[in-house]
């Protein structure tokens, strides 16, 4: 194969790998912003949150528990959705839930939010990023022909995607507190008349965003390493997401995605990754333009 061709195709196999993360963390913005309107600028930190839950447990299975280093990984995504989870709940009970209907109140509060998250993180582990230890299964790479490699970490974050994004719309449309979502996402006023609990609704779906962006986090360890401000730099690109597929859209999400994380993978093959960036913004915003409502928005009655 030739050598440029080789070159390509590893790139958009790294545009996957930032797909799987930028999907998994827009994913809960999605769920966020689609059925609360609340523009959650702190939902990077969540992220990081994942990310240092990760980096912890790495730490503790090399010092502490060597029987875990193995299976670490798995134990840290759980512990990261429960614990990025709970701090969502948290947070949405204390603050958001106080400036609902308030959207530019509640950009400036999160916004806030994420500062004061992100001061915690450097007093806690300092300034300098951190990365964790992976193990034995997460290394190495396959080789489909002699040219190529592809890292085993990079499927394994994207099957922990594509698995995640299932058990989603499983949820969203399978169970009843999907039904209750796509009710209150719809109209409301009438899902709460129909004896729908919609604050209980909004804390659980604050909650699960943040807790989809912990695992986020536990992905973007095994492709990068984690510092304070590790979440802030994913928060652009997420809003991206979720604005260009349309904010109540599964599928718009994960097609945007997809589109956004392959134009900046290929497009660095050419140019330096801020002109990337650039290109992609531009792109979005033409398109934007032309379709304002998103690629895939949804049809709601208010």
């Amino acid at each position: 194969m030739h050598v440029s061709l080789a070159i390509w195709a590893m790139q958009a196999f790294t545009g996957l790998s930032n797909f799987s993360v930028l999907l998994l963390l827009a994913l809960g913005l999605a769920i966020i912003f689609g059925q609360m309107g609340v523009i959650n600028m702190a939902h990077g930190e969540f992220l990081t949150v994942g990310a240092y839950t990760t980096y912890v447990l790495s730490q503790v299975s090399e010092r502490w528990a060597p029987w875990l280093e193995k299976t670490y990984f798995l134990v840290a995504v759980v512990v990261a959705f429960f614990l990025a989870g709970g701090l969502g709940l948290l947070v949405e009970h204390v603050l958001v839930r106080r400036l609902y209907r308030r959207p530019l109140d509640t950009l400036l509060a999160t916004w806030g939010l994420s500062l004061v998250m992100q001061q915690a993180f450097r007093s806690t582990f300092g300034a300098r990023e951190v990365s964790a230890t992976l193990p034995d299964w997460l290394m190495g790479s396959l080789k489909p022909t002699p040219s190529i490699d592809i890292p085993i970490n990079g499927l394994v974050v994207l099957g922990l995607a594509i698995a995640l994004t299932g058990g989603v719309a499983f949820i969203l449309l399978r169970t009843r507190f999907g039904v209750d979502v796509r009710a209150t996402v719809q109209n409301r006023a009438m899902a709460s008349a129909a004896g729908i609990n919609t604050g209980r609704v909004d804390r659980l779906t604050f909650g699960l965003g943040c807790g989809l962006a912990g695992i986020a986090g536990a992905a973007f360890t095994t492709i990068g390493s984690t510092g304070p401000t590790s979440g802030s730099s994913y928060i652009v690109d997420a809003f991206l997401v979720v604005v260009f597929g349309g904010a109540q859209s599964l599928i718009g999400t994960i097609g945007s995605a997809f589109s956004i994380a392959q134009l900046q993978a290929t497009t660095e093959f050419f140019m330096t990754g801020s002109m990337a960036k650039v290109l992609t913004l531009s792109t979005v915003i033409l398109i934007l333009m032309m379709r304002p409502q998103g690629l895939f928005a949804l049809k709601v009655r208010r």
